[in-house]
């Protein structure tokens, strides 16, 4: 059984304001300051098990954790469900008897929730159906970068409601951000997350605008969207290119909206979801995103297994 005291980041639904900022707090000190904490994850080990395939994703965990001090296995589910080869309780408990922490990229949130039972080390989410936490603090780390203070400041995402979409809520509710979504009809996001959201929003004061037409965007910081089709989803373009066009976001959207910045989690398909050349204008903060990915994701390495706090 999971030690009470093991924490798991499973998604960000559960935290408070005054987490969260901790958090964001400590990821934004780690990479200003990296020797003021030494290896943390020195002698530790932590196993990614990924079913689904990723550049950004491994690649910053695995370098991220080398500068951590610690060790990474990599485990390649080759493109299937892990549940199709083996129980993920008994995964996660076999895990636990070599490994520190274990992070996971899957195809279904359940997963997770399973290793995690069978699990007596923290598991962290790399990527499911319903949850992207780590893109999320990456991506308010580098707002924060930019805009300072993010009280009071507002994030439009613009596109399909997606897995990314529901963390920028939940994130950015619990750090006072406000917040505007809007999908076409038929790719909105889930209508339980909206509805928790919806609750974080209020009680952090943060306007909540959640809509189908892009006439309803209004003015916003930084605009945010993310490709058409998820990863490993089949359908053809072609019959989604039409319903998502008017969601493009470009200079055009930029001006109307505001827009200091703008921010995609990648892989993007230029002039599709965003236009090239906003891609590489000095608004784009998609490299940056890139780059804060291991902050983030060291931040919360660190916290978990690491020991570690703001110091």
């Amino acid at each position: 059984m999971k030690d009470n005291t093991m924490q798991d980041l499973l998604s960000f639904s559960d935290w408070s304001p005054q987490s969260m900022q901790n958090l964001l707090a400590l990821a934004l000190d780690l990479k200003q300051y990296p020797e003021k904490y030494g290896k943390p994850l020195a002698g530790k080990s932590v196993v990614a098990i990924f079913e689904k395939p990723s550049l950004r994703t491994r690649v910053s965990f695995d370098i991220g954790v080398n500068k951590l001090g610690g060790h990474l296995v990599y485990v390649d589910s080759q493109g299937s469900p892990l549940k199709d080869r083996e129980d993920p309780v008994d995964v996660g408990a076999n895990l636990a008897c070599w490994a520190d922490a274990i992070v996971s990229r899957v195809y279904e949130h359940q997963t997770l929730v399973d290793l995690a039972k069978g699990a007596n080390i923290p598991v962290i989410n790399a990527l499911c159906d319903l949850y992207h936490p780590c893109q999320a603090l990456a991506d308010y780390l580098g707002m924060h970068e930019k805009l300072g203070e993010l009280k009071g400041k507002t994030m439009a995402y613009i596109g399909d409601g997606n897995n990314v979409t529901h963390s920028l809520l939940i994130v950015g509710a619990l750090l006072g951000v406000n917040q505007t979504v809007i999908t076409p009809k038929g790719f909105e996001i889930s209508s339980k997350i909206a509805k928790h959201a919806a609750k974080l929003a209020y009680e952090n004061g943060v306007d909540l605008t959640i809509a189908n037409s892009i006439e309803e965007l209004g003015q916003a910081d930084i605009l945010y969207t993310d490709t058409w089709l998820s990863m490993g989803d089949d359908t053809p373009l072609s019959e989604i290119k039409e319903k998502f066009a008017p969601f493009q976001v470009n200079e055009r959207l930029m001006k109307k909206a505001g827009a200091s910045y703008v921010m995609h989690c990648q892989p993007a398909h230029r002039d599709l979801e965003i236009t090239g050349s906003l891609m590489d204008s000095e608004q784009s903060l998609l490299m940056l995103q890139a780059e804060n990915r291991m902050h983030a994701q060291n931040a919360i390495l660190a916290s978990l297994i690491g020991g570690v706090t703001l110091a």
